[in-house]
């Protein structure tokens, strides 16, 4: 199909435009899982271990949210 007839698709909106794509190959860039290993002295673990259980996370949930937070904010200059 060419682009000019899928771009009329899209726009009438009347069609979902899926069957259109292979997605079985996609991917979202940069959101690949890395394995890092950090030690922290036992009282920061203690003290993210209080916290996520008190926001009924795992420690790893609440340690990558803080830091995906720190690294938001730092990007947007604050």
């Amino acid at each position: 199909m060419k682009a000019g007839k899928l771009d009329e698709i899209i726009d009438k909106g009347e069609e979902d435009v899926l069957e259109y794509f292979d997605v079985s190959k996609g991917y979202r860039p940069n959101l690949e899982p890395k394995r890092v290993n950090i030690d922290f002295p036992t009282w920061v673990v203690n003290g993210l271990d209080q916290e996520a259980q008190r926001l009924g996370v795992t420690r790893q949930s609440l340690v990558k949210l803080w830091i995906a937070e720190r690294l938001e904010a730092s990007r947007r200059g604050k």
